[in-house]
């Protein structure tokens, strides 16, 4: 009888690289493969953030203080969309008003390598992630790189969905909510925000988005290797639509269903893509172990 055990991630490093023809590799032999993958990431990263940097203030005019300001696509959009419905202006945003103010020397420049180095890093997650795909690549059996070739792919189109979604969606309610909220009745407390506070937030709405949208691709890979299936996500199906509505009740700017629903719905529409998926890989599975029998 011969027994079948399960290799390590560098045993199967060893493995596709004989299959490939390439001569066996070390351990230090991985990591310096691995090296190279995250300098030539680095490299990208610092070249996207460089040019983002060049062109900083047509960045910080055009896109970083868009959703603050009330001509902004989407506000106009949304209201548009919530009398299309005819709901009157339930979608209608009141004005935004962020005075902006700097309280350190170094405020505009570090402002400025900021929103370079995070937009760097969003304009280059495509080729980072090819650079990650190319060094596991070796360690995948040829069933399982027929299901990742089309990864690079899928993780980008749901990482820049995600952050559009942010940008577009969870900006503006954000920004909408935070500036016209107030604490007191004296005018003891004054808004004045940081411009660093301001891109901070921004910048956590767009990567944070961007990761959660990742949500399928994420299920996906736990279905594969067998963590979670199509029955977990079914029955803990309650508690996250509870989170998701509370999520949304505190971005929403209003009371209303209406508002709450908008930014509610793509996260519920991501959970139900990710149970649809991992069903799908349930039911494959199944199909493969009835055929051994």
């Amino acid at each position: 009888m011969i027994a079948t055990e399960k290799k390590s991630i560098f045993g199967r490093f060893k493995q596709g690289n004989m299959a490939y023809g390439a001569k066996e590799m070390t351990f230090i032999d991985h990591l310096e493969a691995l090296r190279w993958h995250i300098v030539r990431s680095l490299i990208a990263w610092i070249l996207a953030a460089t040019v983002l940097f060049i062109f900083r203030d047509w960045v910080f005019d055009n896109l970083i203080l868009a959703p603050s300001r009330t001509n902004f696509i989407s506000y106009s959009a949304l209201c548009n969309f919530g009398h299309f419905l005819h709901i009157g202006n339930s979608l209608c945003m009141p004005p935004v008003n962020i005075p902006l103010q700097g309280n350190t020397v170094s405020g505009p420049f570090v402002a400025a390598l900021n929103i370079s180095m995070v937009g760097g890093l969003i304009f280059a997650f495509p080729y980072i992630f090819f650079e990650l795909w190319k060094f596991i690549k070796p360690a995948l059996s040829s069933k399982e790189l027929k299901y990742g070739s089309k990864s690079i792919f899928w993780v980008s189109f749901c990482f820049f969905l995600g952050a559009s979604f942010g940008y577009f969606v969870l900006a503006p309610f954000t920004f909408n909510f935070l500036a016209n909220f107030q604490i007191g009745t004296t005018g003891a407390y004054k808004y004045l925000p940081t411009l660093d506070d301001y891109i901070s937030t921004l910048n956590n709405l767009l990567l944070g988005c961007g990761v959660a949208f990742e949500l399928p691709v994420l299920a996906v890979v736990l279905a594969k290797i067998g963590l979670i299936t199509a029955k977990f996500l079914k029955a803990y199906r309650k508690y996250a639509y509870v989170i998701i509505l509370v999520v949304a009740a505190i971005l929403t700017p209003s009371p209303d269903w209406i508002s709450q629903a908008i930014v509610a719905m793509p996260l519920v529409l991501l959970f139900e893509i990710s149970i649809i998926l991992v069903k799908k890989i349930d039911n494959k599975k199944l199909e493969e172990e009835k055929s051994w029998e």
